[in-house]
């Protein structure tokens, strides 16, 4: 596997043998991005791949009315825009950046040559599908049947996961409602009974874990089930 200085800390990319890995670092190019920025609207042409490093990214799915709900989160584990299939141009879900990440990133008609050209890039565009699909089947879900507090402790679980010093995590109620698809005041009330609790510091805009094993008890099923899901897909040989 090669261990490349711009590909390196993505775990997709740390799977592709040395040759494949220098051929897709040719074209790959440094990117950072502040949390809010918008990556890709629904119904916009796939003009990039980002393969992220540190920080983490909401997929939303969007409704008519504007409202949103988020189906995925990707970090340094996964890509964004690699989904395979050549025929793929248009993006299907709101792309946000929720913690300020460090990427490379190339352009999709690069990469979806890269895939044409190379059989184990094809395979990395069908391990990046299979983390998604796996992930927004197991958020459909979670979303359907667990309680509020249940899926905001998985949810900061996962954030921290994602942010390059753990803690604090810098968040504002008007977005974990619209992440969660709940009232702002019930975001409140949730998030102060997980305080109450001993497992966080709420303060308006920004939540620090204090007991990492007790959210970890507090959080859905879901949070363990993605998590044993990405270390597969994440250590397993693309063959």
């Amino acid at each position: 596997m090669a261990q490349l200085a711009q590909s390196a800390s993505n775990k997709l990319l740390a799977l592709l043998p040395a040759e494949d890995c220098r051929l897709i670092d040719k074209l790959l190019k440094d990117y950072s991005s502040k949390a809010g920025e918008v990556l890709q609207e629904p119904g916009e042409a796939l003009a990039y791949v980002y393969f992220p490093h540190s920080g983490m990214v909401s997929l939303l799915t969007v409704m008519k009315d504007g409202s949103a709900i988020e189906t995925a989160t990707v970090g340094n584990e996964a890509a964004i825009g690699a989904e395979a299939g050549p025929g793929m141009t248009k993006a299907i879900t709101r792309a946000v950046v929720q913690i300020d990440f460090t990427s490379s990133r190339m352009r999709r008609s690069d990469f979806v040559k890269c895939m044409e050209r190379r059989p184990m890039i094809r395979m990395l565009a069908d391990r990046a599908t299979e983390a998604l699909i796996g992930q927004m089947q197991q958020t459909a879900a979670c979303n359907a049947l667990h309680s509020i507090d249940t899926r905001l402790a998985r949810w900061l679980l996962q954030s921290q996961d994602r942010s390059a010093n753990g803690n604090p995590i810098t968040l504002t109620q008007e977005f974990l409602s619209e992440m969660l698809a709940v009232r702002r005041t019930s975001v409140t009330e949730f998030a102060k009974a997980l305080q109450d609790q001993g497992l966080i510091k709420y303060r308006r805009g920004s939540i620090e874990i204090l007991n990492r094993a007790g959210l970890e008890k507090k959080a859905c099923e879901c949070y363990g089930a993605v998590a044993k899901q990405t270390r597969e897909i994440t250590t397993r040989p693309l063959r």
